[in-house]
């Protein structure tokens, strides 16, 4: 049998206030004449935030544009204008929600390797290690700070660039960093965490390793979103570690039909990932009867409205061009349904849990 030999995150600071090391932290990484450059939501454009960044030199903030989910387009775009501008670069450091830290580890691998990001949608495809990156979350639940991929919608596909070059170097865990984030934003991306972790937890690729973490994810989004009565600190430094164990759980093993289902949805709609999920979940009580069942008491205890009807006005092309999508996520199927998924989820019964969304 052969083992898969897990490519982890470099360094982790965590702790309330420990964005403010970053000067120290990235000082070592610096090179002459090679700028240090800070890939930030958009979001956070004249906000606090942006005033804390430890600009020094020639380094350059750019605010990225993550109303919709990360475009080969757009990565190729960010690279190709810094490799114009400065030849060379130090880092890129990602701060923001998961689309923000997609795109600094995209960049980053873009700035060492040759062609489109969209060459490399897949798994092991990308040939260099990218400058150094380093992610800091935001918002907690994507996992994108611990996860070896970085979701790009390309111009046939939306796949991951999945690879051993793609973690983070050094993430900054800092819960202060998500105390405004907005509750629907805030929920919707917990969710994301939670989803990994009842797919992860229920899946065919489940291991000692992936249950440890993601049982341990799955006990605070319940304490979060089931057992709070009120937001407050704690919250934000459970749902932070959720993230971060739910990201590890599904990196040895894999997530399933809410995941693959959504990413079609994103594709073709431009739905957000956390929203997509939540979309897809509420209809899924075939293959995740508890875990829908739990999904909706947290949607109902928070206060959430999932959108319903996106699909009602699709024509049979946008349908296939969905389900092409979804198809293609072969190990989040297989990790759901088991070697002879093909046979259980026909085109058929993907279109109809399309029909409901």
């Amino acid at each position: 049998m052969q083992f898969r030999n897990f490519k982890m995150v470099g360094y982790v600071v965590y702790g309330r206030g420990s964005f403010n090391q970053l000067n120290e932290i990235i000082k070592p990484h610096r090179k002459i004449n090679a700028p240090i450059i800070f890939l930030v939501d958009h979001y956070f454009e004249d906000k606090p935030l942006a005033n804390k960044i430890p600009l020094q030199g020639n380094d350059k903030l750019i605010f990225v544009d993550v109303s919709y989910e990360p475009k080969t387009t757009y990565v190729d775009k960010l690279a190709n204008d810094l490799k114009e501008e400065f030849g060379t670069v130090s880092g890129v450091i990602g701060i923001g929600g998961g689309s923000a830290m997609d795109l600094a580890k995209a960049v980053s691998l873009m700035m060492n390797n040759e062609g489109s990001s969209a060459d490399y949608q897949g798994w092991d495809l990308v040939k260099k290690p990218g400058v150094y990156k380093v992610g800091i979350p935001t918002l907690s639940g994507t996992g994108a700070e611990v996860s070896r991929t970085t979701v790009l919608t390309g111009p046939t596909k939306k796949l991951g660039m999945n690879s051993d070059f793609t973690p983070f170097d050094q993430i900054v865990l800092d819960p202060e960093l998500t105390k405004d984030a907005p509750a629907n934003q805030r929920f919707y991306t917990g969710m994301d965490c939670y989803i990994h972790c009842i797919e992860s937890l229920t899946g065919t690729y489940l291991n000692e390793f992936s249950k440890s973490y993601g049982e341990k994810a799955l006990e605070l989004c319940r304490e979060v979103f089931i057992n709070k009565t009120t937001w407050d600190e704690e919250c934000d430094e459970k749902l932070m570690m959720a993230s971060y164990a739910g990201g590890m759980s599904i990196a040895y093993s894999q997530v399933g039909v809410a995941h693959a289902v959504s990413y079609g949805l994103s594709y073709l709609l431009g739905t957000k990932h956390g929203i997509g999920n939540c979309i897809v979940m509420n209809h899924l009580d075939e293959y995740y009867p508890e875990g829908v069942k739990e999904f909706k008491l947290m949607v109902e205890k928070n206060n959430i409205e999932i959108p319903k009807g996106i699909c009602a006005n699709l024509s049979d092309d946008d349908f296939n061009k969905m389900m092409d999508v979804s198809m293609g996520m072969k190990p989040l199927w297989e990790n759901a349904l088991g070697k002879d998924w093909e046979k259980i989820m026909t085109r058929e019964k993907l279109r109809s849990i399309y029909e409901k969304l």
